[in-house]
């Protein structure tokens, strides 16, 4: 009956992870609830789609170059006290978060090395479509291929994510799942209940993921410590 119990775990893993870190409040995000209100439910719709495809590309790369270094041994192990500090500092961040002023300023206003290439990205390329618009600002973010390499790591060496082209495949399924709803839920807020829905809704939200990864990392700790007291 659950003969395929490994492919269902790796869809549920890609989907919660998608879905819980597009929550952030980012350019992509606001720039969805902005175009949105001003253009419309499919105008917004595309830029997810575009942003989707660009996450979807950065996570493949993750999954299939560079998590295959990190299974095994005692690297494997390393990785799975790793994934316990990453959750709290990305709880404690989600939590600690502020409403930023708008996407465009907020990209720039950050002055970390990752939004100065995501600025100069979109200066060359001129992004006019909303599709190219969504992809261009998350494939023009090095810094999300870093995080998704980070946790395409973890989530094979707790063994979430078996390192076959299957189970791979189903997580990647299931963060494009994920993101695609978060995005497509942004995008219908914006065109047909955008007062509702302002960067203030956003930090909340951020906030809620940011407790829910926290739980996720206690319980994480808790099975490292319970590895611990059995070894």
């Amino acid at each position: 009956m659950f003969e395929n119990h490994s492919l269902i775990l790796a869809l549920i893993v890609g989907f919660t992870s998608g879905l819980l870190l597009s929550i952030p409040v980012g350019p992509i995000n606001l720039t969805i609830i902005n175009e949105g209100a001003k253009h419309g439910l499919m105008w917004a719709c595309a830029i997810g789609v575009g942003a989707v495809v660009a996450e979807t590309i950065y996570c493949a790369i993750a999954f299939t170059g560079f998590a295959s270094f990190f299974n095994g041994g005692f690297v494997k192990a390393a990785m799975e006290l790793f994934s316990f500090v990453f959750m709290l500092y990305l709880g404690i961040k989600f939590i600690l978060s502020r409403s930023p002023v708008d996407p465009v300023r907020f990209s720039r206003n950050e002055k970390g090395i990752e939004n100065k290439i995501e600025h100069k990205i979109e200066e060359k390329l001129h992004p006019h479509s909303a599709f190219m618009i969504g992809l261009v600002r998350v494939l023009g973010n090095p810094g999300v291929l870093v995080f998704w390499i980070i946790l395409a790591a973890n989530f094979i060496s707790r063994e979430w994510v078996t390192p076959d082209f299957k189970s791979k495949t189903s997580c990647i399924i299931g963060v494009i799942i994920g993101t695609g709803l978060w995005y497509f839920f942004l995008a219908w807020m914006s065109a047909k209940g955008h007062k509702k829905l302002n960067e203030a809704t956003l930090v909340r939200m951020e906030r809620i993921s940011g407790i829910i990864l926290l739980i996720l990392a206690l319980g994480h700790g808790i099975h490292i410590s319970y590895q611990l007291y059995k070894s």
